[in-house]
């Protein structure tokens, strides 16, 4: 038993890319220099999500792979909002969204999933169609409700990269587990520390 679970660990991690280790490592580096509030996170960013696009396409995620095209441009804009506005105070609250608002994102990003799931069903074109679709449907709407500080955002993170664990596991990449286990744990601690600043905003 201990002799095959072994066997397999060794097998995982022979099997990891170079190319994904280095994303992997990258997006960790963004995550810790964004946490820090520092504007050189956003490089990182951009060339992680540079490999990802090529190795997701390659790996046949497509969607993934549009994805992180959608992230590196986000990572461009990042850079120069921070870099030109980084001192400027923001004045922008944490929100709630409501129960009908929040059943209208899940409708919405449900139908999306479907919708770009089917198509890669029948394109074949992707090794996960659906978990593929969804993760990125999800991200993508996902990182508008963020950039408005919508509380629940956390709350949504944490079950994209629940989603994106089990999709990358299912596909092979395991460095990418590593960093999106980290993102779960960092996403629980965003929303407490968001749901803190919510309640002070009350007073």
């Amino acid at each position: 038993m201990e002799s095959t679970l072994l066997e397999t660990l060794v097998h995982a991690l022979s099997a990891m890319s170079r190319w994904e280790v280095v994303a992997a490592l990258l997006g960790i580096g963004y995550v810790i220099l964004a946490a820090r509030e520092s504007q050189w996170c956003w490089p990182l960013a951009f060339v992680s999500t540079f490999i990802y696009t090529v190795l997701f396409w390659e790996g046949q995620l497509p969607m993934q792979a549009l994805l992180n095209i959608y992230y590196m441009g986000m990572a461009v804009y990042g850079y120069f909002l921070w870099r030109h506005h980084g001192n400027s105070e923001d004045d922008l609250p944490i929100s709630r969204y409501s129960l009908i608002q929040q059943l209208i994102f899940l409708v919405t990003g449900t139908v999306l999933t479907y919708i770009v799931g089917l198509y890669l069903t029948n394109s074949a074109n992707s090794q996960s169609p659906y978990l593929d679709a969804g993760v990125t449907v999800f991200s993508v709407l996902n990182t508008w409700l963020m950039a408005q500080k919508i509380l629940q955002n956390w709350l949504y993170w944490i079950v994209i990269d629940g989603a994106a664990i089990v999709l990358y596991a299912q596909t092979g990449y395991y460095a990418t587990i590593v960093m999106f286990s980290l993102y779960l744990v960092l996403a629980l601690i965003g929303y407490l520390n968001w749901q803190k600043l919510y309640r002070q905003q009350s007073f």
